[in-house]
């Protein structure tokens, strides 16, 4: 089948490519560097699958622009499908599938690591080390240990988040729809939104971005959030309000904040910005707090979560084509 993949880079190439080969796939891959969006949907013309990333635009008047151009299959190379309107693809005849799973691990690790190196300034100590300047003023932090970690969504990574977070010695918290097994087991207790803000020293979130969740921490939560408490995203980034946390950051009551997502990140991640103005006065403002560290949605970057990004996407492709029953159909929720 012939397949036009949207947004890549070097790595998306050679792992798409390793997959389609390991697999035996007779699939043709053509890879554009442009984002999907109204005005490149016509590069799909006469293709029957299309492949796209979380920041492409699968909203209703592209889709029907895909749909008129031939194409019957949207194959996502992410978890998150925020960026998809599944009820124009389903008027539009057209199958949505996603990589339900790839490595859980690579997220809950990463949002670790943002932890540990907000609270201890790794980001600040790298810096003045590299000009020769040891002083350690400014770069105290605190004992995880003993501490309360607040986690939104315990799905697969905010299980594994919590798991790694339970080696630390702290109390867990836990706000979910459905509590988990694993959490429980833990020792999670899992208590309303409004205690786990009240209550935590960190907060981890790993939920999905829906209509419910948009906004999810803004002005009224961060207002209810322990002072000085640590804030980390590696989800999606419209569940904060940016410019209530900078507010929030302004005053002092929030601590630090980890980010590896930004609401409006679509346009400025993912590329090479380093000799161009940044033109959005939030983030902008956000980079210029010392307690602040943002990363350009790399918490899913590893080798193995790649392999098998490019491995479902591959098998995606392929029960498509044969007909076969596949488990990473979407479909409308109103369906």
């Amino acid at each position: 089948m012939d397949v036009l993949v949207y947004d890549t880079k070097k790595y998306d190439r050679e792992t798409l490519q390793a997959a389609n080969a390991d697999a035996g796939a007779p699939h043709k891959l053509v890879f554009v560097e442009s984002l999907l969006n109204e005005r490149t949907a016509s590069l799909a013309d006469g293709f029957p699958a299309v492949s796209l990333f979380v920041n492409d635009d699968a909203s209703a008047p592209v889709l029907e622009r895909l749909a008129h151009s031939g194409v019957r299959l949207i194959t996502l190379r992410s978890t998150g499908f925020n960026n998809v309107d599944l009820d124009a693809a389903a008027r539009c005849g057209l199958t949505v599938m996603r990589v339900a799973n790839y490595s859980p691990y690579a997220v809950a690790e990463f949002a670790v690591a943002l932890l540990l190196a907000v609270n201890r300034k790794l980001h600040r100590a790298h810096n003045r080390t590299r000009e020769g300047n040891f002083a350690l003023d400014g770069l105290q932090g605190y004992d995880i240990h003993g501490k309360t970690v607040g986690v939104i969504g315990t799905g697969r990574i905010g299980a594994i988040f919590a798991h790694i977070m339970q080696g630390f010695g702290v109390t867990l918290l836990g706000y979910d729809l459905t509590p988990h097994p694993e959490c429980l087991a833990l020792g999670m207790r899992y208590v309303s939104l409004d205690a786990l803000l009240a209550e935590s020293d960190v907060i981890s979130l790993h939920t999905p971005l829906l209509p419910s969740t948009y906004h999810l921490i803004n002005a009224e939560a961060l207002a209810k959030m322990k002072r000085g408490v640590i804030l980390i995203n590696t989800s999606r980034g419209a569940l904060v309000d940016a410019e209530a946390l900078i507010e929030a950051l302004k005053s002092g009551h929030v601590g630090a904040v980890g980010l590896d997502v930004y609401e409006e990140e679509e346009g400025l991640f993912f590329r090479d910005r380093s000799d161009q103005i940044i033109t959005d006065d939030v983030f902008a403002r956000l980079m210029t707090f010392p307690n602040v560290l943002i990363t350009g949605h790399q918490a899913f970057f590893t080798y193995e979560a790649l392999a098998q990004i490019a491995a479902t996407t591959i098998r995606n492709l392929s029960d498509f084509e044969a007909g076969r029953h596949n488990e990473n159909v979407l479909v409308p929720r109103s369906a």
